[in-house]
């Protein structure tokens, strides 16, 4: 039976979560087949346009590929980021690690801008639509705004990337959960509006096929993101244990 869900889930969460858990597990394989759209909305009692938002996440995260007129393939192990991972316990840390970051993701936005294709900037507009929902919801949104450098490290088509991207940007959850800024305050969502800002200059110019442009966006950002991160933590969080 499919946990249940927390008050703030939607559906397509609660179906890309329990699709996701059975690709951790083991349930389905590397090339495996999952359950069709009809066995998954009879399954959670939805309908089944809620069912294809949830694949379509599962794809823009390149975990599935649908395959016409056959379904919907697992085409990569979700994997959890490896033990070897460099904590982060000072803000010297943090600052390393968000110089380390700008570096990387400059890089693969701007790879992404000249390599993309109609289906990644479908992926990545995805993925940006995740993010609105979850902060609208008023959710973190910290998983949704990883999944959206992910897709935009896959449109770089650039494998080195993807693998330093999807493991390297781990620290900061650990970091925003321990400092206890994963929910800052935001009650005129201003906040929550500058971030989207920030990531539709960094999609319009990977959609315009300007690098340049791409990486000087996505560098503003992650600056953004690392001010604010200072901004929010607790004076109690600026040693970390």
């Amino acid at each position: 039976m499919p946990s249940r869900p927390k008050p703030t889930d939607s559906l397509p969460d609660r179906i890309y979560a329990h699709v996701v858990g059975a690709i951790l597990r083991g349930d389905y394989s590397n090339g495996g087949k999952l359950p069709t759209e009809a066995q998954l909305a009879q399954h959670f009692a939805v309908s089944r346009p809620t069912v294809r938002e949830a694949l379509s996440r599962l794809r823009a995260d390149g975990l599935v590929q649908a395959r016409r007129g056959s379904g919907s393939y697992v085409v990569r192990a979700a994997a959890q980021p490896p033990a070897s991972t460099l904590p982060l316990r000072s803000i010297g840390d943090i600052e390393r690690y968000y110089a380390f970051r700008s570096c990387l993701e400059c890089g693969a936005a701007a790879a992404a801008a000249e390599m993309r294709g109609a289906d990644d900037l479908r992926a990545i507009r995805t993925a940006f639509d995740a993010v609105a929902r979850a902060l609208r919801r008023g959710g973190s949104g910290i998983d949704e705004d990883m999944r959206l450098h992910h897709a935009i490290a896959r449109a770089s088509h650039n494998p080195y990337f993807v693998e330093a991207i999807e493991h390297g940007i781990a620290p900061v959850r650990q970091f925003m959960e321990f400092a206890g800024t994963a929910a800052v305050p935001d009650p005129d969502g201003r906040l929550s509006a500058a971030v989207q800002r920030e990531h539709e200059a960094v999609i319009d110019a990977i959609a315009r096929s300007a690098p340049v442009d791409a990486a000087a966006a996505m560098r503003v950002h992650l600056f953004a993101a690392r001010a604010r991160i200072f901004e929010h933590t607790p004076a109690g969080a600026r040693a970390i244990r």
